[in-house]
């Protein structure tokens, strides 16, 4: 929103005593501010915002500007771009709108429309969600924040509830990429008979305030386990994606790039490679092609490229074996 229509609304809210439209309006301003790294005056902002008094700080929230890792998120910094990963198009396509209309948001606005900014990325392990996640936040030019489930989940009755209300007051002043791996570890189905009262609770509490988040805060959640989120989760994401194995053909060219990045022929044709190498997701082939890297630096000037992808192809395909067997 420009400023000049942040000024308005904040006028608007004074004047007639809308104290939701105030407190939308100066969580917008200084999420600008932090933006301009202006974070004094976002912190004054957000300390004067409240019922006539500065509102307490939690400690356990991490201030990534600090340099804080302690709390209840810590920061990653994003170096993942989107054309390096291998994506389907259909969540290609996908990303893209959500990136130009975030970029265009002022647009938007001025029709009354807001951006989408809320994600659902389901799939097996390994087939890139943490990296999309990373990726949009460096097409955005934003923080990537990442939930810490350990500092977030306690063990007394509200305890949880508590923390993630603090968790959501800080991000909701920031333009950021707010992440929840494994978000059926919070999501999880109400109606499941095993659950405690207080996780239903929990539950209900994450819904209402993922609802409640401007939409300068883009919301990316990833779950392995998409049978175990509640049905009411689903609803409230805008993008519900599939992230899928790599196909043969990603393969063959995930090692045309490896190929062109050593600048030298890997001594078996990429297709044939991708044949041959049993990974079943994009963090194997990741790992993969970074040992083949480390075992060709290790060995210059006299490094013999096609006999080190041999010999890691056939530790890969014993490994995979392994894996099988257990």
């Amino acid at each position: 929103m420009s400023r000049a229509d942040l000024i308005v609304s904040l006028v608007k809210a004074g004047s007639e005593g809308d104290q939701q439209l105030l407190r939308t309006t100066v969580e917008a301003m200084a999420a600008e501010e932090r933006a301009k790294q202006h974070h004094q005056l976002a912190d004054r902002l957000v300390q004067n915002l409240g019922e006539g008094k500065a509102r307490p700080r939690s400690p356990e929230v991490v201030r990534s500007y600090d340099g804080g890792h302690g709390g209840l998120l810590y920061e990653i910094e994003p170096r993942r771009t989107l054309d390096s990963l291998f994506l389907a198009d259909a969540v290609r396509a996908a990303c893209g709108e959500l990136i130009e209309e975030q970029h265009r948001r002022d647009l938007l606005r001025s029709y009354s429309l807001e951006p989408r900014h809320r994600l659902l990325l389901s799939g097996a392990p390994g087939n890139g969600k943490t990296s999309l996640a990373e990726a949009l936040a460096h097409e955005l030019m934003t923080p990537l924040f990442v939930v810490r489930y350990e500092a977030v989940i306690g063990s007394f009755l509200g305890e949880t509830s508590g923390r993630l209300k603090r968790l959501f007051d800080f991000v909701r002043t920031h333009q950021c990429v707010l992440f929840f791996d494994e978000f059926d570890t919070l999501g999880k189905e109400r109606g499941d008979t095993h659950e405690t009262g207080e996780i239903k609770r929990v539950v209900s509490s994450l819904l209402l305030q993922i609802d409640a988040l401007p939409s300068h805060v883009v919301v990316v959640t990833a779950t392995n386990h998409a049978e175990l989120l509640d049905r009411a989760v689903w609803r409230r994401f805008q993008l519900r994606l599939e992230m899928s194995a790599p196909t043969e053909a990603q393969k063959e060219k995930w090692f045309v790039r490896l190929q062109e990045k050593l600048g030298t022929p890997l001594g078996m044709a990429p297709k044939t490679l991708a044949a041959k190498l049993p990974a079943v997701n994009f963090s194997d082939l990741e790992q993969f092609c970074e040992d083949i890297q480390r075992r060709y630096v290790l060995a210059l000037p006299n490094a013999n490229l096609k006999q080190i992808v041999s010999e890691r192809l056939k530790q890969w395909r014993s490994r995979f074996t392994v894996d099988q067997s257990t």
